[in-house]
């Protein structure tokens, strides 16, 4: 697991989004050291108040840069003013999206028990531990073995728990959460998301966690139409396709390929006027070739995922991969460094084609300041200021303008 190193500036709220990700980090394995030069990883969490405090921030980053072999800079300046870090050689990522980042592509975190978990008015319902692959890459593997998956059934009672007790959201998790099911010899995610939205009582929506290309796709088709009646369900799938070279991915183990990954994204595209595919590759990975990067380039140009995780290959200790020749940090840095740019020119794209729409939100968190976190049906961020003004608060559903955005995000008004 890696080594991180942390630095954070500026509000409370940004400590306590440091502690968030502090806080997942060590969940997943990752050991905290002190000094850039002793880690793997530096984040840094900036503060924008005024110039002076933006300049040091742009002179820590690039330090920072210099010292350790990955920097991820998020923050308020880093969401505000991205693109003031484009020279330097650093991932630009909103705080939540730094952990996931740091995991060299492994599976999610698994948690110390499988009981539902109620954060504000999110619930958190592991439906599954473990998974049925086994690539080269993994270290989770080891900690979590093949998949386990308790009953439909069960999986309902624990969601309805969650909405009595004031969940709103809905978050589906697990090591692999397209294969549920597998290990008694079906494939129930489609069954399970059906039942939660026709069984249960409220007004609450439900997103989907990680999904492996290899078990959606034979379930593409149920599962894109389970997708499409309810409307409780974020129009959300989080695919991580990894490479765009078949042999890469032969190479890592993974137990699909390019072609099945982009039938997935077809399919999803005949049965839903609008979605969001998410993401991740790995850059650099040992066998990786120049070419084989621009088999990633294209199909990122070509299926334009929308929400998009890229991680520098590390090696992890025990694992298959560990024994490969590197190919050196600085050609995975400019390789990084070239698809970073080309996801926030798609994911800046897709956001600024919202402008001007109405979209039904619902209000999940608070945010910095006076301004709250929502999702549209599509699980876009949109984030409304004033809140207070509003009368918004986490758990409310709206409709709002949208009225402008970040590269990462947008900005909407109540109507």
């Amino acid at each position: 697991m890696a080594r991180y190193h942390i630095e954070t500036y500026g509000c409370t709220s940004n400590r306590g989004e440091s502690r968030e990700i502090e806080r997942r980090l060590r969940d997943a394995g990752h050991r905290k050291v002190e000094g850039a030069g002793a880690a793997d990883v530096a984040i840094l969490n900036t503060c924008t108040v005024v110039e002076k405090t933006e300049r040091n921030m742009l002179r820590r980053a690039e330090e920072l840069a210099d010292e350790t072999a990955d920097l991820y800079v998020t923050g308020c300046m880093a969401l505000a003013q991205g693109d003031e870090f484009g020279d330097v050689d650093a991932e630009v990522l909103h705080w939540d999206d730094v952990p996931q980042a740091i995991t060299n592509g492994e599976c999610p975190t698994p948690t110390p028990d499988a009981e539902p978990i109620l954060d504000g008015v999110i619930g958190i319902l592991p439906i599954a531990r473990g998974c049925m692959s086994n690539c080269s890459y993994c270290i989770t593997k080891h900690a979590t073995g093949r998949v386990d998956s308790p009953p439909v059934a069960e999986n309902v009672e624990k969601a309805r728990a969650l909405v009595h007790a004031g969940a709103k959201e809905i978050r589906i998790t697990g090591q692999d959460t397209g294969v549920y099911g597998w290990d008694d010899g079906e494939r129930k995610l489609p069954e399970l998301l059906d039942r939660i939205c026709t069984e249960i009582d409220g007004d609450f929506r439900v997103r989907v966690g990680m999904a492996n290309p290899g078990g959606v796709h034979g379930i593409r088709e149920e599962l894109a139409s389970v997708f499409a009646e309810h409307e409780e369900l974020y129009n959300f799938l989080h695919a991580p396709v990894q490479s765009g070279s078949d042999d890469v991915l032969e190479h890592m183990r993974r137990q699909h390929r390019v072609e099945q990954y982009v039938e997935i994204v077809e399919t999803f595209d005949d049965y839903l006027d609008e979605w969001t595919l998410a993401t991740d590759f790995i850059v650099g990975y040992p066998t990786e070739t120049d070419a084989n990067h621009e088999m990633s380039m294209a199909l990122l140009r070509e299926t334009r995922p929308e929400k998009i995780n890229v991680t520098r290959f590390s090696k992890r200790p025990g694992t298959d991969a560990a024994d490969l020749k590197g190919l050196g940090g600085t050609l995975k840095k400019e390789r990084s460094k070239a698809m970073s740019e080309l996801k926030r020119e798609v994911v800046a794209e897709a956001y600024e084609s919202m402008v001007g729409t109405e979209r039904d939100v619902l209000v999940t968190e608070e945010g910095t300041g006076d301004s709250v976190k929502c999702y549209d049906g599509a699980y876009r961020q949109i984030i409304v200021q004033n809140a207070d003004e509003h009368g918004l608060e986490p758990g409310d559903f709206a409709t709002v303008e949208v009225t402008g955005h970040q590269t990462m995000y947008a900005f909407g008004d109540p109507v």
